[in-house]
């Protein structure tokens, strides 16, 4: 008879394939993250069929635990500054809380091993901010861009500010206000 699988190890291989991946890349061996996970490679393919599979499940493990931090207490009314500003501030801060997720994300994001369904469901935490940002665009107050396309934008600028953040602490709140105003600003009709 089969032993039940332990919540405490699948979240380990999870862990630690978070760790690999961001010191390694996406090509780190199932071996490697095994060994960090504290577990036979074996166990790894017990719980995880595949490193594909893995992959895919990290990708959703992380974009929940984002979308707890920055959708939790979403402002649904009141300006659309106000919610970009919560957005953005809620991204930032859960990136540099969490620097190894945040860049195994951005390699899964990129990765051709993701299914469309993960892709989609890694999404579905952020429905609200992505109603706001259509909503917006059509009322005017914001550019008329794709949505994946803002998304983008928020992206690249809020990785420039969690580095700094990163490099020179002591002035994270000023990066914070710098790289929002000139998101806000890229993305806001004048």
């Amino acid at each position: 008879m089969a032993r039940p699988k332990s919540e405490d190890k699948r979240n380990a291989i999870l862990a630690a394939a978070t760790q690999v991946i961001a010191e390694q890349g996406l090509g780190a061996p199932t071996a490697r993250i095994a060994k960090v996970a504290g577990v036979a490679e074996g166990t790894l393919f017990t719980y995880f069929e595949s490193k594909d599979v893995l992959l895919n499940e990290l990708y959703l493990d992380i974009k929940a635990g984002m979308g707890e931090a920055m959708m939790g207490a979403y402002p649904r009314t009141g300006s659309i500054e106000k919610r970009a500003r919560y957005a953005w501030l809620q991204y930032v801060n859960w990136g540099v809380a969490f620097p190894d997720k945040r860049r195994t994300i951005a390699q899964l994001s990129v990765s051709d091993r993701l299914s469309e369904q993960t892709r989609a469901a890694g999404m579905r935490p952020f429905a609200d901010i992505n109603e706001m940002l259509e909503a917006s665009i059509a009322s005017g107050v914001l550019r008329d861009q794709p949505p994946a396309f803002v998304a983008a934008i928020m992206g690249s600028l809020a990785e420039t500010t969690m580095e700094f953040i990163e490099r020179d602490p002591a002035h994270a709140e000023r990066y914070r206000e710098a790289g929002l105003e000139a998101f806000w600003n890229a993305i806001a009709r004048k």
